[in-house]
């Protein structure tokens, strides 16, 4: 510390003795010469806690400020001193921040004003130290926690106005992200995060900032930081009296950005744009995909910013389409998008894949939302029934148990269709002619435009394959196809997530009403009497095979 700083008082000088030489001053030991002069690291926690209430009853011991810190900087070497010298500086620094012991007023002279400056850089040097600990796999989350309550007492300095430490905590942020400790991510998102309005509120402006400045080859890894701490946000305020959790305090001003909802959902917004400009795989695509319509859009105050991302998405085909079409829905049902062309592009994702697909439920539900409205055409509908009717032809059972009770709502809405199934030709020479000659199916399953596919004129003789099929449960239930439609409409949530296993869960615990006849023998040879071993029952192959 320089002299200027150094505010000790000092002693009146003694009289020089008889040989004329001056007085030696007494020196202050240093922290390495009372180290070796102790017994062990119980003396030093000691001398620790002792420079700590040093410093805070007088300036004179501010000098020891630099003895802890580098006692704190020690961390790496395994000293065990190091977090004991931290948690002292943290109260230090606490104490002094409350105090206004760290303000530059006006008031000061230069001699004050240089020992603010002074303890100012070593609040910064302090804060460096213990950002670096957020790295550290055993000291991470105590940290954290020491980190989060410097930040309360710095942004509690200004009792008049409000202030808040942003820059600190977009490091602390930063250094979060970066760190391969994920108990201090998680720490940092369970206690801080979902708990109080004004660090989610920085926090979105943080995330924001440092997505705008990440390099290209941190964008994947920082990608994967961001995603889960923003996929938690999901509590999305309403009003402004639900913002009521603040964790330094609430502005006295009501006019202040962060006591308004819509600032809220505009930073909100700004974070999830900012992560979606960092994309550069599919699968860090769908990734997004699957939060959009839950967890994302509720954040955007202006959605259309979303269209973009979405309907291309949408457009790129495959399971990323099925992904998307949520997206688009929520935007066209709650705000009111307009996309043109959406029942012809719902109709392409009717493809060879679709029934085998992962994502298969999720998208019934959707199209079985897109299809119940009774003012769509029923030339419309019965392209959607007749493609999916050919689809299960080859498709898996788990998928065709829900496709024909799907099948079968749709008629009860849509009695119209209904003709795909008993078309009565009262024409005899047409009658005859189709006994005779039989028919084409006038379905075109090229079409891309569900108005055009002539669905309607034809029939669906799948239903009557179906009803002959190899698994019992598919041949039961296509069967009330066959029947009159006086049953109420199914649930399709009850057929949905069928598999393999629970159809064969289903048919092992069915109870038997009679036990079936069972008759086999057992052959004594597995070859005929024509064959070459028969014919020589000496050889070697005779004798392996002989059961007898």
């Amino acid at each position: 510390m320089s002299e200027g700083i150094d505010s000790r008082p000092k002693r009146p000088s003694k009289a020089k003795p008889a040989t004329g030489e001056p007085p030696k001053k007494k020196r202050r030991p240093s922290l390495e010469e009372e180290s070796d002069a102790t017994d062990g690291p119980e003396d030093l926690n000691a001398k620790i806690l002792l420079m700590e209430k040093g410093i805070l009853e007088t300036k004179k011991n501010y000098n020891d400020i630099v003895v802890l810190l580098g006692i704190m900087g020690d961390y790496e070497s395994g000293n065990p001193e190091s977090m004991l010298a931290t948690v002292a500086l943290s109260r230090v620094f606490m104490r002094l921040l409350g105090q206004g012991a760290l303000v530059p007023k006006r008031t000061l002279s230069d001699k004050q004003l240089a020992v603010v400056n002074w303890l100012r850089e070593q609040f910064k040097s302090f804060k460096t130290l213990l950002l670096s600990l957020l790295d550290d796999e055993e000291l991470g989350v105590t940290a954290l926690t020491l980190c989060m309550r410097v930040l309360q007492a710095e942004g509690q300095v200004e009792k008049d106005e409000y202030s808040f430490p942003t820059e600190f905590l977009r490091q602390i942020v930063h250094t979060v992200l970066q760190s391969e400790d994920e108990d201090v991510a998680k720490a940092y998102t369970e206690e801080y995060l979902e708990q109080f309005d004004d660090i989610r509120y920085h926090t979105f402006s943080s995330i924001t900032a440092i997505l705008q400045d990440v390099g290209e080859e941190d964008k994947a890894d920082m990608f994967d930081a961001v995603l889960p701490i923003l996929s938690a946000l999901d509590g999305v305020p309403e009003s402004a009296e639900e913002l009521e959790d603040w964790y330094i305090a609430r502005p006295k001003k009501k006019t202040h950005n962060i006591r308004s909802v819509q600032q809220h959902k505009r930073r909100g917004q700004e974070a999830w744009l900012a992560l979606m400009s960092i994309v550069e795989t599919k699968e860090q695509r769908k990734r997004l995909l699957k939060l959009v319509s839950t967890i994302i859009a509720p954040w955007f105050t202006k959605p259309e910013l979303l269209a973009d991302f979405l309907t291309n998405s949408y457009d790129a085909g495959g399971s990323m389409s099925l992904l998307a079409l949520s997206g688009v829905f929520y935007l066209i049902q709650e705000r009111n998008l307009d996309y043109p062309l959406f029942y012809h592009k719902l109709y392409s994702l009717l493809d060879n894949e679709i029934l085998h697909s992962k994502h298969r439920a999720p998208f019934f539900r959707l199209l079985n939302t897109f299809l119940l409205s009774t003012h769509l055409p029923a030339a419309l509908v019965a392209s959607f029934i007749k493609r999916l009717c050919r689809l299960s032809l080859n498709a898996p059972p788990s998928a065709i148990v829900f496709v024909i009770p799907w099948i079968y709502n749709q008629m009860r809405e849509h009695p119209t269709c209904t003709a795909m199934l008993h078309r009565e030709i009262r024409d005899p020479d047409v009658k005859k002619d189709l006994r005779q000659n039989g028919m084409d199916d006038p379905f075109d399953p090229n079409e891309t435009d569900p108005m055009q596919t002539d669905a309607i004129e034809s029939s669906l003789w799948e239903v009557t394959q179906l009803q002959s099929h190899y698994h019992p449960n598919v041949s039961t239930i296509a069967k009330i196809l066959s029947e009159q439609f006086t049953k109420q409409s199914y649930n399709i949530e009850d057929f949905l997530d069928h598999s393999y296993a629970t159809l064969l869960d289903a048919e092992l615990s069915k109870e038997l009403r009679k036990t079936p006849a069972v008759e086999f023998h057992i052959p004594k040879r597995v070859f005929l009497p024509q064959d070459e071993p028969a014919v020589n029952p000496n050889s070697l192959v005779a004798k392996l095979w002989d059961f007898s």
